[in-house]
């Protein structure tokens, strides 16, 4: 079985709140909301302007739905805002253990540079000498 990538395990580990406000950011945040959602309120106005309506212009009804709408709308976005801090916060700080991995990496990588390039000195100080015309 194949482990968990961060993302699949941070999605595994939501709660039901949490993936239905993500649903619900999702729709309200599509084309597909905002053409239904003025679908139904020109079927609202129409209904209440050319028939007998429930709600005769101007329309109190609908501006108390469409007010109570935005209330958990903005909820909905905070929520989901509120997460995705929360997601992008365990990020950095997960690029930032990295960061400091390789750091470590690195530096141990240039010690290891420096040595050699020390032996490599030595090496050619060493045939630089036996090279040389004056020794025996």
């Amino acid at each position: 079985m194949t482990p968990l990538t961060w993302h699949a395990q941070q999605k595994e580990d939501l709660t039901a709140g949490e993936r239905a406000a993500d649903r619900m950011r999702n729709f309200m945040g599509s084309w597909r909301f905002v053409g239904g959602f003025v679908l139904f309120m020109v079927v609202w106005a129409a209904i209440n302007s050319f028939a007998s309506g429930w709600d005769p212009y101007p329309f109190i009804l609908l501006n108390l739905f469409l007010s109570m709408l935005a209330g958990l709308q903005g909820a909905i976005l905070l929520i989901a805002a509120k997460r995705q801090d929360a997601i992008a916060e365990v990020l950095a700080q997960h690029d930032y253990d990295t960061n400091l991995a390789a750091k470590a990496d690195i530096e141990e990588l240039m010690r290891v540079n420096a040595s050699q390039w020390e032996l490599l000195q030595e090496m050619h100080q060493v045939l630089a000498e036996l090279r040389s015309p004056g020794k025996e």
